[in-house]
Parts: structure tokens; sequence; C-alpha cells
């Protein structure tokens, strides 16, 4: 069983970002699994990279979507997406020093924070979007 399950409740109604919601919570569970198998460092960090690397381009993805239809809660979200990213990018930098390792507690971070921001904050662009690309 995945470390986070992809389902229909997670669908926002805008393909294009609904298929890069599951490859990041793939990657998760890539990640998840890696950790609980102990495998290397090297490629712990390698999908830990790509997925922040991923997470880029898929909040921009998002974002120049809103920008283009004008969204109306643009910056909240984008508040959202800086601070997992300043996260993120904190606990890369403090893991390449040795001060923190790879834990459940950070998975569980990555998990919660990707399930509910797709369910509180992703689900109300969805109509939004939708409507503006003719998504029936």
């Amino acid at each position: 069983m995945p470390f986070m399950e992809w389902n229909d409740k997670l669908l926002t109604g805008v393909k294009e970002c609904d298929e890069q919601h599951k490859k990041l919570v793939n990657l998760i569970n890539e990640l998840y699994e890696a950790m609980k198998q102990g495998k290397g460092k090297e490629i712990i960090d390698k999908i830990l990279n790509e997925l922040a690397s991923y997470a880029d381009y898929h909040f921009s993805t998002e974002e120049k979507l809103m920008t283009k239809y004008g969204y109306p809660e643009l910056s909240i979200h984008k508040k959202e997406h800086e601070s997992f990213k300043k996260k993120v990018k904190e606990f890369i930098e403090r893991k390449a020093k040795g001060e923190v390792t790879l834990s459940v507690e950070i998975m569980n971070f990555l998990k919660d924070w990707l399930f509910h921001h797709i369910m509180e904050t992703d689900k109300k662009y969805g109509p939004f979007l939708s409507q503006k690309l003719g998504i029936k």
C-alpha cells in the first residue's frame, strides 16, 4: 500500500494540474519507499531534489493559469506555494549539512501539506479554471 494514495477526491477538474498532482504523489511515495528500504543517501537526495524541482514546475503551471484567467485568490495561492518551497529548500539544506535526516515526520509533512493544499486550496480553482478553459 502506498504512503499517499491517489484517489478521485483529489481531482480538481483541470487535467494538466491533476496529472501533475499525481506525479507529486508518486514522487512522495517513491521517496518514502527509498527511505523505508534504507536506500543510499544519493538515491534519497536525488528523489528529494526531483520532488522539489517538480513542485516548482507544478506551482508555476498553476500560477500561469491563474494569472492568465484572473483567478481572484492568486496571491493567497502563491503564498502557500512559496511557504512550501521555502520549507522544502530549508530541509534540503539542513539535510545536506547533516543537521537532519529523512524521517517519517518529514514524510508526513510532505503528504499532509500536499493533501490539504489540493483539498482546501486547489479545489477552489477547479471550477473557476474549468469554466475559463471550457472543461465540462
